[in-house]
């Protein structure tokens, strides 16, 4: 199955048929294309969205860095509140969003590795940045 993880109807349904699924995505807000498919993503070397951290960072932007991301669990645990609730009633259990998202067979993202903070990505993890430039005039 073919899904965009925004939508988590993909991932649900392959879950549901026992398929293995494919995400095709930018990213998400919340840095979970790094969490779920559990690449090392150091709080102290790697900034995290809106921060405008560098990966040199001071003592108190590792503290801010730390904060913002125990601020983004929360954040995507309620925006995928209901995502979640809709999964669990599908799948007859209790399932988390990480659970949801952790047994991605390839994730195809779309963005250059070169414009991302170094960081080690796991096999599955194709980068196919470009694929949505637009022609000049």
């Amino acid at each position: 199955v073919l899904t965009d993880p925004i939508f988590m109807c993909g991932a649900t349904l392959a879950h549901y048929f026992s398929l293995p699924f494919v995400f095709f995505m930018r990213g998400f807000p919340c840095n979970l294309h790094y969490e779920a498919p559990q690449c090392p993503s150091p709080l102290s070397y790697t900034p995290r969205l809106f921060t405008f951290n560098l990966d040199h960072m001071t003592f108190f932007q590792r503290v801010e860095n730390a904060l913002v991301s125990l601020l983004e669990l929360v954040y995507c645990n309620g925006f995928y509140g209901d995502a979640i609730k809709f999964s669990s009633e599908v799948l007859q259990r209790d399932v988390s969003l990480l659970e949801l998202l952790n047994s991605a067979s390839i994730w195809l993202l779309r963005f250059d590795f070169v414009f991302e903070f170094v960081r080690p990505v796991m096999p599955n993890m194709i980068f196919i940045g470009g694929i949505n430039c637009a022609q000049r005039k």
